[in-house]
């Protein structure tokens, strides 16, 4: 039996397979030696370089990193802390109902057996002309009208013919089928 043509073919592909490695080994350190020599000399290579601003005179200080969650929580519960002590330091001196009872409106949110707090929706509207902070105090009365809790909201920089909300929640009212109205609004 005569083999001439079978056999050479793997053959064949095993030397192409054996020589790929060592000429792509080959190739990289070529490369990496080409890389290594730099001419300094050539054109187009900067000899030095030029500012164009003034340099610091100090350091400059290291860049904050981005807040986290809890940060940026804190933040926010910080800022609604001072715009209601705020509202209540305003209130204190409001007779009656105050100027903006007109511009505020209520509505409480559905209870939910075993809620932890109740939610009532208090929306602001500014028609006064300018920014304005808003004082507002949300009470949650019970079916026969009894007061359960008092909650003090406070609206800082309230824009001009717009509308905006916030949330007025109360844990003492919690799991009590109770109304939200609104017992004082001032505009200041």
């Amino acid at each position: 039996m005569n083999r001439t043509g079978p056999v050479r073919r793997p053959f064949r592909g095993r030397v192409i397979r054996a020589l790929t490695p060592a000429a792509l080994v080959a190739l990289l350190a070529a490369g990496a030696a080409a890389c290594g020599d730099s001419d300094t000399s050539s054109a187009g290579t900067a000899s030095s370089t030029r500012t164009i601003s003034a340099e610091p005179t100090a350091s400059p200080s290291p860049t904050r990193g981005e807040r986290t969650q809890d940060e940026f929580a804190a933040s926010v519960s910080a800022d609604a802390e001072r715009n209601r002590q705020k509202a209540v330091a305003t209130l204190k001196s409001v007779d009656g109902k105050g100027n903006a009872v007109d511009d505020v409106s209520v509505s409480g949110i559905a209870v939910q057996s075993g809620e932890r707090f109740r939610s009532a929706l208090v929306r602001v509207t500014n028609r006064s002309g300018e920014e304005a902070f808003f004082a507002v105090r949300v009470e949650f009365v019970d079916a026969s009208g009894k007061v359960l809790d008092s909650v003090v909201l406070g609206f800082p920089d309230a824009p001009t013919d717009k509308t905006v909300s916030e949330h007025a929640n109360s844990r003492k009212a919690a799991g009590v089928k109770s109304f939200p109205r609104i017992a004082q609004a001032e505009r200041s």
